[in-house]
């Protein structure tokens, strides 16, 4: 008996292969207490979170820096896996609980706000989405779904005097506790089917049991529950309002690090777990595809405000996501690793300038704010400029290597009218992007523009390391390429 206990207490080699989520998570209770001594300005509390996601980036990179991939290596009971495409979209997520950091110090203390529970709520959901990327469990899977989100819901509505801030995280939060029952519920019909909720067996059953309904519908509410994450159509109808109504760091860090998390997830389950009854869903994937990009796309048409705007945009790049899933592939999966990686360099980029622009309150955020600022900030214009071509597509930039890899993908797995549906896209989405270019080179400065002052230098930081990511991804997309592809190739 007592064998049998010892063997269920983690030991020192479980605890080291959730270093990084242990860092942050210490790193989080830290700034939070710290918060509750401090006497005015708190921006060192940024910085202190800085250093602790930079500590949980050391932590996750041993398999970077020597160019080899770690072996799967499981802990707590085979609930936590930790192989290359785990140590891709930690680095992914943590990269943009950085940036968004970074890009918030002086937007909180222009909005004189409590500049630590920001942060701490951002580092409590990377802890959420390191746990949701390394999840080898069904159970592991809800519970860094919840952390992230519950942090996420909450940092929706962080300026609580504003009402649309208030507004943005009670929509979220009632459509998101929604959606999460039915993973929960989907869960559950995978238990009672299977005896176990590890991703392993499920798919082991799976193999011997291709013609169960029940498994079917499963299937089903797991994919109603993580589409909602990820703003697929039909269950995008959140995404627009929170994205305006929140701060626009918290717009940028929802934007991408949740996304990229659930979409880990998504792979890993479908083209895993799921794999052996692709036929019972690679319809639902292909029309939801199909779906999310219009839906995105035309709704973006008719947005004059630019965080709305960026709110559909989103919609329309999970949908290109969604492609390289409909590819049930290696190459496809790879592909959406890359894309999902310039997505967040790009996206959080563009966020971080329309807050900047925004102004205290963010009272400038229409697309017609933007008239003039190639004149009056010309640093800022460009790099602005960068990241809407790049969320174009337009070459040279990570935005068309990605789009490139989905749809060479989709082809490769002889999906041509998915691959012309989303080419057509493409061009529907050249037109609103194209819009704000406009307005920041060929309209007069307006008030919102002449009142701006020079960025301080930690947004400027956040603003050139997102722009360098976006052209190095473009111009020398290989060397991560070829890291995806062996991450992807770790999926087992």
């Amino acid at each position: 008996m007592s064998g049998s206990l010892g063997d269920l207490v983690p030991s020192l080699a479980d605890y080291l292969r959730i270093l990084p989520e242990i860092i942050l998570t210490i790193f989080g209770i830290a700034v939070m207490m710290l918060e509750a001594v401090s006497q005015g300005k708190r921006t060192y509390l940024g910085v202190i979170s800085l250093v602790g996601i930079a500590a949980a980036l050391v932590a996750n990179v041993p398999g970077l820096l020597t160019g080899t991939l770690p072996l799967p290596e499981t802990a707590f009971h085979q609930m936590i896996i930790v192989d290359g495409y785990a140590v891709f979209f930690r680095a992914i997520v943590m990269g943009v609980g950085f940036l968004s950091i970074l890009g918030s110090l002086s937007y909180l203390d222009r909005e004189e706000s409590r500049n630590g529970e920001f942060y701490s709520l951002i580092l409590f959901s990377l802890v959420g989405q390191c746990i949701m990327v390394t999840a080898e469990d069904l159970i592991m899977v809800f519970i860094g779904l919840e952390i992230s989100s519950i942090a996420t819901y909450i940092l929706a509505g962080f300026l609580r005097d504003d009402r649309r801030n208030n507004e943005s995280a009670l929509k979220y939060f009632l459509l998101g506790s929604f959606a999460t029952a039915f993973l929960l519920y989907g869960t559950a019909w995978i238990f009672g089917l299977v005896g176990s909720t590890n991703l392993d067996v499920i798919r082991k059953w799976g193999g011997e049991n291709q013609s169960s309904v029940i498994m079917s519908v499963a299937v089903a509410l797991v994919f109603v529950g993580l589409a909602f994450k990820v703003s697929v159509a039909p269950f995008q109808m959140w995404a627009p309002d929170v994205y305006q109504g929140a701060a626009a760091p918290a717009s940028g860090f929802m934007s991408a690090g949740p996304k990229a998390a659930a979409f880990a997830v998504f792979f890993r389950l479908f083209m895993t777990s799921f794999l052996p009854i692709h036929d019972r869903w690679a319809w639902l994937v292909w029309g939801c595809a199909i779906g999310t990009m219009f839906v995105g796309n035309l709704g973006a048409l008719l947005q004059t405000n630019v965080k709305r705007l960026l709110g559909y945009s989103s919609i329309a790049h999970a949908g290109y996501v969604m492609v390289a899933l409909a590819s049930a592939s290696t190459i496809g999966v790879s592909a959406a690793m890359f894309y999902l990686a310039s997505y967040a360099f790009m996206n959080v980029g563009a966020f971080a300038v329309i807050g900047y622009a925004a102004s205290r309150n963010e009272r400038f955020v229409k697309i017609e704010d933007l008239a003039g600022l190639g004149r009056r900030q010309p640093a800022v214009a460009a790099l602005l400029s960068i990241f809407v071509f790049s969320l174009i597509g337009v070459p040279l930039t990570g935005g068309f290597a990605a789009k490139f890899l989905i749809f060479r993908a989709a082809l490769d797995s002889h999906l041509v009218w998915l691959t012309i549906l989303g080419l057509a896209n493409s061009a529907i989405a050249a037109y609103y992007y194209l819009k704000i270019i406009v307005a920041i080179y060929m309209r007069d400065p307006d008030v919102a523009a002449m009142q701006l002052e020079a960025p301080p230098a930690s947004l400027q930081l956040a603003l050139w390391v997102s722009a360098f990511g976006v052209l190095l991804l473009g111009i020398f997309p290989s060397a991560l390429l070829q890291f995806a592809n062996s991450s992807a190739a770790s999926l087992r």
